[in-house]
């Protein structure tokens, strides 16, 4: 039934006769449920100026629905809401409940206008009698429309207003309710009322309030329930039965009776309803609300920190915070739950919550940036061996506790820097045990020069020697990284670093250029780490970290929200020469050997920080790329070697023995069932590198020597002291990169002086890798490694 008002001048001028007649009675103090003395002076025609001045629309704000995060196979991670509400239609709701609330709140409902001037009375003349207010007289069109001003209200002041006990409120809701049964039909009204009202217990709306209470729905509520819903909007809070079952019983059964009063229902209906309990506490059902009652609670924050980002959804964090608790949305995410599951059962595996250090591990895909997994030993929460931090991400998002050093899985920037200027795999450097590094300079992207007043840094392996970049990246030798660190300069790391989402995970700051940059600069987290890997494994293809796939708004329409964001960072060629290297690191004799698993191309990293603070492991396939760290997360940071992981302590921490397993057991679950992938080899250029020849100084003075490379093309320093050799003292015993491997045009080249020792350099130590011999270069004789002319050797021939 659609009731309209013939005119609005007429409409007005009644509700003005109304209240004028009420005025000058006395009676609309009582009439509309405000103090009389509040009217003194307010004239008829005041009230009529006052109606004529207030808007001729009511606009509502939308109703505040409940929004979703899903999984990337739709499984529910997190609701998030303001007000648990589920619209519904009408038609959804069932014909006893209709009633119910039409029986209780307004029964001429169906018969009246905006105003019930009936109703009013009766509650003018029960205030009168009490006099007080007992009775509101309000209808249901009067209600919707209170409830939509304070729906809207987005400020305390607003809601102030909305809520006041003055005649102002009261006519600007009449002369709105007015307005509302102009443009809407009563059933209309109705369903906009039962959808908007507050049920309770953080239960908005009929369908909402059915599934909480009674886990039915709407449709299917019976005489009871129904009666108890309808008794619920008065006093949401004083008649909830999981506050105060009695209350909300004895005001149910208020209901039940007014509906046999009216003879809605029959006296026994009434009496067999009154009989029945009034809910089941096992029905009830809790809707968990936010990313604390999440089963990924740290995935599901870190994915709330995405959309506060983005400006779609608000002008700032508090506007688009609403937005999301209160627009419908459904917010498709990255996350799978396989692969989630394998993270976790790794952390389980190998940690506990108990523990003195933290593990935690992140799953990325290459080519998309998919962060598919994201755990860590420690539970969400703020009690005992809990946190509210994400060890896994970023300082900047919520909860992120800012990573860690990332110690020698920073080597793998510096093969690719390498490899981009053109070094083979096979350059080779001297890497003793321990160099001296103090005061020597390393060039930065700014052109200043970087140095270190006191640095003697020593290997952590047994390798050493004349070692190729492979042999040096499977044992992960410092002295050898470092060295490579100098002939490419720290640019072209900081560079590659940056262009694979590598920054200070504190400070958002770009990555510090020192001389131990090779060696681990923090902080970097597991999501920066395993995205930067999983761009090799992209052959290049560097792509940011995403956990939002899409966003769909209340009607199933898609928000635009940035999508898969990835550009070639690396020229292909440089990520194949990468993955050789780092290949290597995971087959027999190399660091990560042990962590080997199934039959597809596997490639990875360890990297351990100074004092055994932190620990990593960083690797990947075709299909997954995963960092793994085990750190000390408690200030004053100390080392993890007596601390405890899987409740025992431990006596060794290392990238491959520590982290290593978290990241093995994580990945080898999340490919199980996957098919084989494999590597795209470098090409032959790559592996050759792309080098022109050095000129042979050996034997020459330091300014010949210099002379004679500079002209060559070469950039020329002078290592430190000098070093055994058979050549004369104060000459050039050899160079580093060696003359017979070549080195890239423009790159740098370092002189070491003999001591005139006439002596040998030193043999390699036993078990480390051995330098190939050099070609035939044709000496008379047949003597296969006669060296390029040299003064020493007249009859060989000069290159």
């Amino acid at each position: 039934m659609r009731v309209r008002e013939k005119g609005d001048r007429g409409v007005v001028q009644s509700v003005v006769l109304f209240l004028g007649v009420s005025v000058l009675s006395g009676a609309l103090a009582a009439g509309l449920a405000i103090p009389f003395a509040g009217l003194a002076g307010f004239t008829t025609e005041k009230t009529h100026e006052t109606l004529q001045d207030l808007p001729q629309e009511l606009k509502t704000a939308p109703l505040a629905v409940k929004s979703k995060i899903v999984a990337n196979d739709g499984s529910l991670i997190a609701n998030l809401f303001e007000q648990n509400r589920i619209p519904v239609k009408l038609a959804q709701v069932s014909p006893i409940m209709r009633k119910a609330i039409v029986a209780i709140e307004d029964d001429r409902y169906y018969e009246h206008g905006a105003l019930d001037a009936k109703g009013t009375l009766r509650a003018m003349l029960r205030n009168q009698s009490e006099g007080s207010v007992q009775q509101g007289g309000s209808s249901i069109t009067q209600q919707y429309v209170k409830l939509s001003l304070v729906a809207k209200a987005k400020t305390p002041e607003e809601y102030q207003q909305a809520t006041a006990s003055t005649y102002q409120r009261k006519i600007a809701e009449l002369r709105y309710a007015v307005a509302v049964e102009k443009e809407f039909s009563k059933d209309e009204i109705l369903e906009k009322y039962l959808n908007l009202a507050n049920f309770g217990d953080g239960a908005y709306g009929i369908e909402a309030a059915a599934r909480h209470y009674f886990s039915t729905t709407a449709a299917k509520l019976t005489l009871p329930q129904a009666a108890l819903l309808a008794g619920l909007v008065k006093n949401p809070t004083g008649y909830d039965p999981t506050n105060s079952a009695s209350a909300a019983k004895a005001r149910r059964d208020v209901v039940l009776r007014r509906m046999q009063e009216l003879n809605v229902i029959t006296a026994k209906q009434a009496t067999d309803a009154v009989r029945t309990p009034v809910y089941d506490p096992k029905k009830v059902q809790k809707v968990p609300n936010g990313c604390a009652s999440s089963k990924y609670p740290f995935y599901c924050e870190y994915v709330v920190s995405k959309l506060l980002d983005n400006p779609a959804f608000g002008k700032n964090k508090k506007e688009a915070e609403h937005y999301i608790k209160t627009a419908g949305i459904t917010v498709k995410t990255s996350l799978d739950p396989k692969v989630q599951a394998a993270a976790e059962a790794s952390i389980k595996a190998h940690s506990r919550p108990n523990d003195q250090a933290i593990a935690a591990v992140t799953l990325v895909e290459p080519g998309t940036g998919l962060v598919k997994a994201m755990a860590q030993s420690r539970p969400y929460g703020s009690g005992k061996n809990e946190t509210a931090y994400n060890y896994n991400v970023e300082k900047s998002y919520a909860g992120g506790y800012g990573g860690f050093q990332n110690g020698s899985t920073m080597k793998a920037f510096t093969i690719a820097a390498a490899i981009q200027k053109g070094f083979p795999l096979n350059h080779r450097i001297n890497s003793p045990r321990s160099i001296n590094l103090t005061r020597v300079k390393f060039s930065t992207c700014s052109g200043v020069t970087q140095t270190f007043d006191d640095y003697n840094p020593s290997n952590s392996t047994a390798a050493q020697g004349d070692l190729t970049m492979i042999d040096a990246a499977k044992a992960s030798t410092n002295t050898y990284f470092l060295q490579l660190s100098k002939q490419t300069g720290l640019c072209p790391i900081a560079t590659i670093a940056k262009n694979l989402g590598l920054y200070n995970a504190q400070t958002t700051t770009p990555l510090e250029q020192v001389v131990s940059m090779t060696l681990g600069v923090g902080y970097v987290t597991p999501v920066q780490l395993s995205s930067a890997y999983a761009a090799f494994a992209a052959r290049g293809k560097y792509c940011k970290p995403l956990v939002v796939t899409a966003v769909l708004n209340n009607a199933g329409k898609p928000i635009k929200t940035p999508g898969i964001e990835c550009n070639q960072a690396l020229e292909p060629s440089v990520a194949d020469g990468v993955n050789r290297v780092l290949h290597e690191v995971m087959e027999p004799g190399g660091t990560g050997s042990k962590l080997k698993f199934g039959s597809s191309d596997l490639a990875g990293k360890t990297g351990t920080i100074q004092d055994n603070k932190a620990v990593w492991y960083a690797g990947y396939s075709n299909r997954l790329a995963a960092a793994s760290v085990v750190a000390d997360a408690t200030l004053p940071y100390k080392d993890l070697i007596g601390q405890t992981l899987d409740g025992r302590e431990m006596s060794d921490a290392s990238g491959s023995g520590t982290a290593g397993p978290v990241w093995k057991t994580a990945m080898q679950k999340a490919l199980a069932g996957t098919a084989e992938t494999k590597f795209v080899a470098p090409s032959d250029k790559t592996v050759r590198g792309d080098v022109k020849d050095l000129p042979f100084v050996n034997g020459m003075s330091v300014p010949d020597a210099t002379n004679k490379l500079q002209q060559a093309g070469f950039k020329v320093v002078v290592a430190p002291g000098q070093v055994d050799s058979n050549e004369t003292t104060g000459t050039v015993a050899y160079t580093s990169p060696r003359q017979r491997d070549g080195a890239p045009e423009g790159s740098e080249v370092t002189l070491y002086i003999s001591n005139g020792s006439k002596g040998q350099q030193p043999p390699n130590p036993p078990n480390s890798p051995q330098p190939p011999n050099p070609p035939n270069t044709g000496k008379p004789g047949g003597i296969p490694q006669c060296p390029p002319w040299h003064p020493q050797f007249p009859n060989c021939p000069q290159r």
